[in-house]
């Protein structure tokens, strides 16, 4: 049996995807729309379930970019609360909740921000609201109908989305937070009720002298993410 294999191609993909990271600082440079057409031109051609590609963007820049930061912020001044349109974990447990922490300290560690300061880690969180000042973003969405499978499909496209990006030079940081603020994103945006949204991406070029751009969090193992049988 020949095989198809070209160990260049699985080195272009591997070096991306050792590379990419979720930017936490963008310099206020906007991204050409050409460059961002780009983006989406090898992002579409995610494969979904029987082909039905259910994602749909709706991407920021310039004024628009500002007013939706501005529509968040006004929000989240009323009160925090989330409202996502798809449900949330019900909690972190095991492993789970290890790597979570552990990529929570990563961060705060490159802030300065000790343990048990809830005030200074609470204005990083609302950092996901101001975009990390990136100058776009793109809120996805689901068709309602597809439910769950959806949503997956999504995940695959939004993953395409970033190491397209990261493969033009292009920052990003996909952000479940934006989505616990689905109400506003719908009036924003006027979206449909049958439209879900699943996640937001802000992405732009990195700072690249900000301390929160230095860290990066570790992977596991194959062992620990496959079993093999037979």
């Amino acid at each position: 049996m020949t095989s198809n294999s070209d160990d260049s191609t699985t080195a272009v993909l591997d070096e991306l995807l050792a590379t990419r990271w979720s930017c936490r600082a963008f310099l206020p440079d906007p991204v050409p729309r050409d460059e961002i057409e780009r983006v989406l031109d090898v992002a579409r051609r995610t494969p979904s379930w029987c082909n039905t590609q259910p994602w749909h963007l709706h991407v920021t820049s310039g004024r628009q970019t500002d007013d939706l930061r501005a529509a968040l912020a006004a929000e989240i001044a009323e009160g925090p609360s989330e409202r996502p349109d798809l449900p949330f974990p019900d909690s972190y447990d095991g492993v789970y909740r290890d790597r979570r922490r552990a990529s929570g300290w990563q961060l705060y560690e490159s802030l300065a921000i000790d343990k048990g300061d809830r005030a200074a880690s609470a204005q990083q969180t609302l950092r996901n609201f101001d975009f990390f000042d990136a100058p776009h973003v793109a809120i996805l969405t689901t068709d309602r109908g597809l439910g769950t499978y959806g949503a997956v499909d999504c995940g695959l496209f939004v993953n395409n989305f970033l190491l397209a990006a990261h493969s033009r030079g292009i920052a990003s940081i996909p952000q479940a937070a934006l989505a616990t603020q689905a109400p506003t994103l719908r009036t924003f945006f006027d979206l449909p009720e049958d439209r879900l949204i699943v996640v937001g991406i802000s992405f732009g070029y990195a700072d690249p002298d900000h301390v929160v751009n230095s860290y990066r969090t570790d992977r596991c193992a194959v062992a620990d993410v496959a079993t093999f049988v037979g």
